[in-house]
């Protein structure tokens, strides 16, 4: 599915329900201090906050969760505007309730450590393992991390490898080391 593909849906699919039928799942973006993130909520919670293209979430999302999906002002701006106080240093912690649906069971217990993990504060890889009393899965840890469908509000970034060095991330080093930064500065201020 093309970008072009993808908007002429999602303007379909919001003039089809003109407000009146709300999508099962509210898609749309956030443009911030990182980048585009991708963002999903189901009546769950936040399905997806992710650095991936567009079309590469919409058809996971769709593939997955097979439901209405479109643009939904009501469901997205509270997230939206979380992410701006998270941003500029005034969130600690998300409201958001986090929907892993789009992560295997493996994965949803390595983020649900990773959602423990105090703002402003790291781990490393090597104690998410110990921590789910699997200390030699590294790599599936890593790649658990590395495929976190709700990045920023599910903090992976707060993971690093045991010499210290920030390891990889979904968005990016530049990004992890951002995100780390408002963090401190935060804590610091």
């Amino acid at each position: 599915m093309s970008s072009n593909d993808l908007d002429a849906l999602l303007r379909v699919t919001s003039s089809t329900y003109r407000g009146e039928t709300p999508p099962d799942i509210a898609f749309g973006t956030y443009d911030g201090a990182v980048g585009r993130l991708v963002l999903a909520v189901t009546a769950k919670g936040i399905v997806a906050c992710s650095y991936e293209a567009e079309n590469d979430v919409f058809e996971r999302v769709t593939r997955h969760l097979g439901q209405f999906i479109g643009p939904d002002l009501r469901r997205l701006d509270p997230v939206r505007r979380e992410l701006d106080a998270y941003f500029s240093g005034r969130l600690r912690a998300f409201a958001t309730p986090v929907d892993l649906t789009l992560a295997t069971p493996f994965a949803r217990t390595v983020l649900q450590k990773t959602m423990a993990v105090p703002y402003g504060t790291t781990t490393t890889i090597e104690r998410i393992g110990e921590s789910i009393g699997r200390p030699r899965a590294l790599r599936a840890i890593g790649n658990a991390l590395a495929s976190n469908p709700v990045c920023v509000i599910v903090p992976c970034h707060r993971v690093l490898r045991e010499d210290g060095e920030l390891g990889d991330y979904p968005g990016g080093a530049a990004a992890k080391q951002h995100l780390l930064n408002v963090e401190r500065r935060a804590i610091a201020g």
